[in-house]
């Protein structure tokens, strides 16, 4: 009696042992901001999912993908600074490499055409390729990253609850990564709350004021409540003998693309100094400053910036004073502390 008592636990615990292998990986809620435009990313052929996000958040922190093991994806994209490297001019990488540009933030990619500050490449998934492979910033080797994931249990596990194939590969990989960083999304900002008609929105007459010069100075670039309009513009910056960033031009070898960069995004801005693609003006001060009386102009300027024979925006120092402070209403606390998105 003894001896089928103890075969019927054995067998009952091998079958709870079995059923906890196996897990149902569930959707994650996805839903539009009502003041964000339509989504770009076709959520369709990658829906995120409870262990695609936890694949895609573990793949982001692992410096196991760099040749040295130590620099991953969140070495430069840290969380409280909007996913920045918050006060470094340059990225920096594997060896104590420093890149030639700034660390552009991490937030509603899902509404994004193009990547990178000369848009090299059009679709999230392919994004994370540029800097893993890249001898500067990760230097990974995509088939030493593979080996490793596949000796890995914790990666053996998570591949299998997060993909009906459950295979360990590039493809999965970067769909995971795509997983995260879509969900990595700012939307709750002051700025958000007073689009939305939501508690916590209401602008002080500063920030208002502020609001109104920039939707007149400037909406047509940094435009819809994503501030971007993702297009590439020359913006009057004095290029850098020393590194000479070509910009667009470096993907699209069209000479009308010499020296302009994408329009980021302006969410979150308090918090991702210094600014820029090369990361030259520390403060949002000096970065008015520009606009308004430090443009450069050249062939491919844009001619927003150059109109009537004047150059730049004019700015007075108490406009100045108030497009910050409305600037300011784009930052996200919830965004910027949601534990979701962090390491630990």
């Amino acid at each position: 009696m003894n001896k089928i008592l103890l075969f019927l636990f054995l067998t009952l615990l091998s079958s709870c042992s079995d059923q906890d292998d196996v897990y149902v990986n569930k959707p994650l809620d996805f839903e539009v901001p009502s003041n964000f435009p339509d989504l770009a990313y076709n959520i369709a052929l990658n829906p995120p999912t409870e262990k695609g996000f936890e694949l895609g958040k573990k793949l982001f922190y692992d410096g196991r993908l760099s040749s040295d093991g130590l620099v991953s994806c969140g070495f430069c994209h840290i969380q409280e600074n909007a996913f920045t490297h918050h006060g470094h001019t340059f990225s920096h990488g594997v060896g104590d490499n420093i890149g030639t540009r700034n660390t552009p933030p991490i937030q509603n990619l899902g509404y994004q055409t193009a990547f990178m500050y000369d848009g090299a490449t059009m679709h999230l998934d392919l994004q994370p390729i540029i800097p893993l492979t890249s001898a500067i910033e990760m230097n990974g080797d995509l088939t030493t990253i593979v080996a490793m994931m596949k000796a890995d249990k914790t990666y053996q596990k998570l591949f299998q609850q997060a993909f009906t194939d459950g295979t360990i590969n590039t493809e999965n990989m970067l769909k995971a990564l795509s997983q995260f960083m879509l969900m990595v999304t700012s939307s709750n900002s002051k700025f958000d709350k007073y689009r939305r008609n939501e508690t916590g929105g209401t602008l002080t007459s500063e920030e208002s004021t502020g609001y109104a010069l920039f939707n007149a100075k400037c909406a047509s670039c940094h435009a819809t409540d994503l501030m971007t309009d993702n297009s590439y513009r020359n913006n009057g910056l004095a290029v850098n003998p020393q590194i000479n960033d070509v910009g667009r031009f470096r993907v699209t070898q069209v000479a009308t693309d010499y020296y302009k960069f994408k329009v980021p995004s302006l969410r979150n801005v308090e918090k991702t100094a210094p600014y820029m693609h090369d990361g030259r003006f520390g403060t949002l001060e000096s970065v008015l400053n520009h606009y308004a009386s430090g443009i450069v102009n050249g062939a491919t300027l844009d001619p927003i910036l150059k109109q009537n024979g004047n150059l730049g925006i004019p700015l007075s120092d108490a406009q100045k004073t108030q497009l910050i402070a409305f600037l300011k209403t784009l930052t996200d606390n919830q965004y910027l502390t949601d534990k979701r998105f962090s390491e630990y």
